[in-house]
């Protein structure tokens, strides 16, 4: 099939399938004789690793080494546990985060009239990183 069939079966662009490639996530596409892109049905497997396991937040260098994990067959299954553990540690962290922020800016909503006056305690603490 060619680039245009394999985005619209994978869900992923034509662009991104050609950057896939340009980084070496997925294999340099067979060339038909007129020199475009022909993809095999275990490109397409390959392409829908690669879009579910960024859908999960993966980074581009962590799907490649899953990839390299999922394509050995005599990988140990910690060896991707492990991958993924540290994945949803960052993903922990990410979300503690966020939820300070989230806290943060609740706390100043709350301490803001919201009236007509021009005093702002959360333009002041995005001034000068003071809460109030």
């Amino acid at each position: 099939m060619n680039i245009g069939q394999a985005a619209k079966r994978s869900g992923l662009s034509a662009k991104m399938i050609r950057y896939y490639e340009s980084i070496s996530l997925l294999a340099p596409a067979q060339r038909s004789d007129s020199g475009y892109r022909r993809y095999s049905e275990q490109d397409l497997h390959t392409l829908a690793f690669i879009k579910r396991s960024r859908d999960l937040g993966f980074s581009l260098e962590e799907v490649g080494r899953l990839l390299t994990l999922w394509q050995d067959r005599q990988r140990a299954s910690a060896d991707v546990k492990a991958l993924a553990q540290r994945h949803v540690d960052e993903l922990q962290r990410r979300i503690e985060e966020m939820a300070s922020l989230r806290d943060t800016l609740v706390e100043l909503i709350d301490h803001c009239q919201g009236d007509h006056r021009p005093d702002c305690p959360i333009l002041k603490d995005l001034a000068c990183g003071c809460q109030p």
